[in-house]
């Protein structure tokens, strides 16, 4: 078993080689939340790259609440010709494109929404960016699974070739399931049971809405990685019923905004295991779901770097796909050169992206040094993929300080512009 093999899903669908590129927030869509030419230039590279599957970044479902200005939103059939074109150049290469629907709940920044919707009143304190959350009526709970059924059969009618529900990383599903985040004493909230009762209705009405064909993935937290939160012992429970509810695929990842597993520097992905063991950090998450699930296909994001350790962690059935992010901003062919033998191993710039050690680290006891390394860590790779959108070359002289300060510059400006439309 290695990376250039077929994979067969539940749904009848076949992925023709086992390297996926895992979901990034864009921000690429106009203010009017619309698709442009830049994701359609952004997405044909991929395409071309090389990789058997291409998840979007969020697409949202609803219009009132995004994760970040320049996210596409989908919640009626107006904008189906845009999206076609979009689905049209990232399909060019016979890879599949799946869209990533979500709702960002709490995490909603301020200059979209000042007042978010979350399933209780636990505010998301990160400098002051997200509003206090108003709780969500169960009126208003009913319709936002009917959005997300809403919007996976749009995709599916503008060429997307399935969907993925994003219900990890502190997003509205996730906040469900965290009793940290859902301090609910209804049919919501409480149980594990009830805390999953969201996501569980959402995949069964996604499902009744694309039919028994069309793939279904969602991406679930292994852990929440806080104290209290979604644990390990939850997430395997959880896997088990969306195998009994039918999905297709089940990524493992694991982390929040708060807690951020996901986005880890090199100092703070320090642990005392072997560098190779290191390399994919959710593969132990990940064998204890495969002993769940059995055989529901299983990806894994996060850490992979060498061909040698994606092609072990496929022979020894710890995960079916290889999800990777970052490396699509830097080599956007890679697959390619892995699935060619031109290459073994892929850059690692993280070391580089932070302001210092100690005090000046990622793991720094002060919120802002923390918010600028770990934002900064982002928009460094959110820089690579305007460049590429733009059909210019990655560009990687950039400092942790100067890619949070394009960061923080560029989505200013994306949602004074969407204020103003």
């Amino acid at each position: 078993m290695n990376i250039s093999n077929q994979l067969v899903l539940p749904c009848g669908a076949t992925l023709p080689n086992r390297i996926c590129k895992a979901a990034m927030t864009e921000g690429l869509a106009d203010k009017f939340d619309q698709p442009t030419e830049a994701l359609n230039r952004l997405y044909q590279t991929w395409s071309e790259g090389g990789a058997g599957l291409l998840i979007s970044g969020n697409i949202m479902v609803d219009r009132r609440y995004l994760e970040r200005a320049g996210n596409v939103v989908i919640e009626q059939g107006s904008n189906i010709n845009l999206i076609k074109q979009w689905t049209q150049s990232a399909t060019l290469n016979g890879n599949h494109f799946w869209a990533q629907i979500s709702h960002p709940g709490r995490q909603c920044p301020r200059m979209v929404n000042l007042h978010p919707v979350s399933p209780s009143d636990v505010q998301l304190d990160m400098i002051g960016n997200f509003g206090k959350p108003t709780p969500l009526l169960e009126t208003e709970i009913e319709q936002i699974i009917e959005r997300f059924a809403t919007t996976a059969r749009i995709a599916k009618e503008g060429g997307f070739t399935g969907v993925q529900i994003h219900s990890a990383h502190g997003y509205l599903l996730s906040q469900f399931l965290s009793p940290i985040t859902n301090k609910r004493t209804d049919i919501w909230g409480g149980s594990i049971e009830n805390r999953a009762r969201l996501l569980l209705a959402v995949v069964r009405a996604v499902r009744d809405a694309v039919g028994p064909a069309f793939p279904i993935a969602v991406k679930l937290n292994s852990s929440d990685f806080q104290k209290g939160g979604f644990s390990h012992e939850d997430s395997v429970k959880v896997a088990r019923w969306l195998q009994e509810v039918g999905i297709d695929l089940l990524e493992v990842s694991g982390g929040t905004y708060e807690k951020t597993k996901f986005l880890t520097t090199e100092e703070e992905d320090d642990v005392r295991e072997s560098t190779k063991h290191r390399e994919a950090f959710f593969l132990e998450y990940a064998e204890t779901m495969r002993e769940a699930v059995g055989d529901l296909p299983l990806m894994v994001t996060g850490g992979f770097r060498t061909l040698e350790v994606m092609n072990e962690a496929l022979e020894q059935n710890k995960t079916d796909m290889i999800g990777l992010g970052r490396p699509f901003c830097l080599v956007p062919d890679f697959p390619n050169k892995l699935l060619n033998n031109q290459t073994k191993s892929l850059p690692k710039p993280e070391s580089k992206l932070v302001l210092g050690k100690g005090k000046l680290s990622g793991n720094s006891s002060n919120s802002l040094i923390r918010a600028i390394n770990t934002q900064g860590q982002a928009g460094y790779f959110y820089y690579q993929i305007y460049r590429l959108a733009a059909g210019k070359l990655p560009k990687d002289n950039l400092g942790v300080f100067s890619s949070f300060y394009k960061h923080l510059s560029r989505d200013w400006y994306k949602s004074i512009a969407r204020k103003l439309a």
